[in-house]
């Protein structure tokens, strides 16, 4: 595992290990891009889209494989279950109260260890997303601010698959979409794009953020496009548990 400029927690490297053994049977993981040398010591922020609860699982042996370990802002419900949360805790990550008073702590704490140097990642989206074709939504514009703050950059990651592994609805029927994934081994893909220039940006903070969100957005979208070839429509493998929201679908390109 390569060094940021921040030491790595023992359970992080723990976690990070475990979940390329998880990932094994249920999938078959193809990694693909690169983090430029200058930024792998941080500060740096990854912004990736989120189609399934596998999603983090995923992402965690995706950065073991690419020899990074970023802290994670994740759901406060994993923080308050029984072993995740106090793993979660240990292994440094971040908590984001969604729908609480304390939902605000989460952007300050990131900033300041974006300030010490970490690598931060975070889902732009805030949620599993829920546009009909499955292509990133409108994002939250905290991930602009905690850039713009911190002068961190941003590295958009793309995945695809996950949602053929475990489902929208999961924890509902687990056992069986572990059963059916463990026969099928869907491949599933993480690719590491292109950093997103947010140096033009001009007008009040507000203004920038928004812009800044966009650009992010655009950045996650176009990082996705090579994983989805012949699917760019519809998907192949369709999650018929999933709901559909339009009101945070974004204009295609």
């Amino acid at each position: 595992m390569e060094s940021t400029s921040q030491p790595t927690p023992l359970m992080w490297r723990f976690m990070l290990a475990l979940a390329r053994v998880v990932v094994f049977p249920l999938c078959r993981l193809r990694v693909s891009g690169d983090i430029p040398a200058e930024l792998r010591r941080g500060p740096l922020i990854l912004a990736a889209n989120h189609i399934s609860p596998f999603d983090p699982i995923v992402m965690t042996a995706a950065c073991h494989k690419a020899r990074i370990a970023p802290r994670i802002m994740a759901t406060g419900g994993l923080f308050d279950a029984p072993i995740a949360g106090p793993a979660m805790r240990k292994a440094g990550h971040i908590r984001v109260s969604r729908g609480s008073a304390q939902v605000a702590d989460a952007l300050p704490e990131a900033v300041s260890a974006l300030k010490d140097g970490a690598l931060v990642l975070v889902y732009p989206e805030g949620r599993i997303g829920l546009d009909p074709w499955m292509w990133p939504e409108r994002g939250k514009a905290g991930v602009a601010r905690m850039a713009a703050m911190s002068g961190a950059p941003v590295l958009p990651v793309a995945q695809w698959g996950t949602h053929a592994v475990l489902p929208y609805t999961t924890p509902k029927h687990l056992l069986r979409s572990l059963l059916r994934a463990m026969l099928r081994r869907p491949v599933v893909h993480v690719r590491f794009g292109d950093p997103v220039d947010l140096t033009s940006l001009s007008g009040t903070a507000g203004a920038q953020a928004m812009k800044g969100t966009r650009l992010i957005m655009d950045g996650i979208h176009d990082t996705l496009v090579p994983l989805r070839e012949g699917e760019l429509e519809t998907p192949r493998f369709v999650d018929t548990t999933r709901t559909i929201d339009m009101a945070r679908v974004r204009p295609r390109r």
